[in-house]
């Protein structure tokens, strides 16, 4: 018995090291420094001048047996700032609490943080290829839904045409596994929020597009706050709406009129926000009947102009709420990670507690301007310039104005209808890029935003200081 026991112990190993001998490896990944200078992001160049460098790590792992199963993760290592986020958290020399949690709950600190971890397996002989774990949840242009969410996705036919259903878990409750409501005795409502779409992708000619839709609901709110934006850790924008549920059906594509590529997307979002708010909360919420409902136009175009040359244009328009304190409530997105991009300064904003690592724009939380299309219209025109196969050079304008008026705040910091505008300023913005040699590239990058009164009002609830804003950004990019 025990020469058996031997026997079979060695088979089961040896099975095992023949799997494993018959599992494929791939890997990808980058790493990527900035080194970013910025100025007057609150309009008053004396009170912020910030200089600093930023890391990221970040590598792609995916485990195949075979070519039907496999596994994946993303991971980012040693992401953070230079001279901080390598530092003690507890203490620093000023006695209070560590740099790194400058942004609550910001894991980095030169740690190994997860962003991705799911099974990715198909059936054959049916074109149903599941992915289940933590994994990329996106729609379109990266407007209304993107981020790495907790749940399961189901592709129904090919890589470029097909069908893709999927459930997400937003939120457990109230950090635990209780679904009770027990707001009605004083406690916490703990029930859970939930996010299900449906994107049909499918080529046409010339291009693309995708047809989708969502619905997010959070049953958690009647202890007088939502998971968003309460529960996420970070500054949203001011007077912002606390969704329950919501509705959105947008249409994405891309396609080519002769020489002329194409990009555009339009959504309509509708919900309702069953928090019956009294006060705006320090400025956190905004106050409405109930009702929800807004929209995104975007639209790209470019075009060359010889072998070097391209010009383009950027049309966006994001809905905003006409009254901050009654009426109906104003929703461009569910959730995002800020990786729309539009302009250097006024709206990109790579969250720290989402994807990124540091405030990139006006839409950061430490300043809580506008991300991605909210109650903005912008026009630009930028053109792309390639003297050579190794350099790339980029220059834009932008014009941007605010689709409803913005009012200035009281002395208590509500809103004052009074006083309001709608000219949010204008930007121009540059980009150079230098490919040192393949997959090596170094890039300097930056932009001047000079502010009208209702940017003013939006960030700093007047117009008293109008300084430009500026920034420059060095980039070192290794892909591999």
């Amino acid at each position: 018995m025990r020469h058996l026991s031997w026997i079979m112990f060695l088979g089961a190993l040896s099975i095992t090291t023949a799997a494993q001998a018959d599992t494929k490896l791939t890997y990808s990944g980058v790493y990527t420094a900035w080194s970013q200078s910025q100025h007057a992001f609150r309009f008053d160049a004396d009170a912020y001048d910030d200089n600093y460098i930023v890391q990221m790590l970040r590598l792609n792992l995916a485990l195949a047996p075979n070519e039907r199963m496999k596994v994946v993760t993303r991971f980012d290592m040693g992401q953070g700032w230079w001279g901080v986020d390598n530092a003690d958290r507890t203490v620093n020399r000023t006695g209070a609490t560590g740099g790194s949690s400058l942004f609550d709950f910001k894991d980095t600190n030169f740690l190994l943080h997860v962003d991705q971890a799911y099974a990715q397996f198909t059936l054959a002989p049916h074109p149903l290829t599941f992915r289940v774990g933590r994994q990329s949840f996106r729609l379109g242009n990266k407007l209304v839904i993107d981020n790495n969410l907790d749940g399961i996705q189901l592709d129904i036919g090919g890589v470029g045409d097909g069908l893709t259903i999927g459930w997400a878990k937003m939120s457990e409750g109230g950090d635990n596994i209780s679904d009770i409501d027990a707001s009605k005795t004083g406690g916490a409502d703990n029930r859970d929020a939930d996010l299900l779409l449906v994107n049909f992708r499918s080529k046409m000619a010339g291009g693309t597009y995708n047809l989708f839709s969502a619905y997010y609901t959070d049953r958690s709110s009647d202890d007088g706050n939502a998971y968003i934006p309460d529960h996420l850790n970070y500054f949203k924008t001011r007077f912002s709406a606390q969704p329950t549920t919501l509705t959105v059906f947008g249409l994405a594509g891309d396609t080519k009129l002769g020489a002329i590529k194409l990009a555009g997307e339009v959504e309509y979002l509708t919900g309702t926000d069953d928090v019956d708010n009294a006060t705006h909360g320090a400025q956190a919420w905004d106050i409405n009947n109930g009702d929800l409902s807004g929209f995104n136009l975007y639209l790209k175009a470019d075009m060359p102009m010889g072998d070097r040359l391209s010009v383009g244009g950027v049309f966006g328009m994001g809905s905003g709420d006409d009254d901050l304190t009654s009426g109906a409530g104003n929703v461009n997105k569910i959730r995002t990670s800020g990786f729309f991009y539009l302009t250097e300064i006024w709206e990109d904003s790579i969250m720290p507690d989402e994807e990124g690592i540091t405030p990139q724009g006006l839409g950061a939380p430490n300043v809580r301007g506008y991300r991605e299309l909210e109650n903005t219209t912008a026009l630009q025109v930028n053109g792309t310039f390639k003297p050579s196969k190794k350099l790339s050079l980029f220059a834009s304008a932008t014009y941007l104005q605010a689709t409803q008026d913005i009012p200035a705040w009281n002395n208590d910091g509500t809103p004052n209808y009074a006083l309001t505008a709608n000219d949010l300023g204008q930007e121009v913005d540059f980009r150079v890029s230098y490919l040192i040699e393949q997959g090596l590239s170094a890039h300097l990058r930056g932009g001047i935003f000079m502010p009208g009164d209702a940017a003013g009002y939006l960030i700093n609830g007047n117009a008293l200081s109008d300084d430009s804003a500026w920034e420059l950004k060095g980039v070192i990019t290794l892909k591999f």
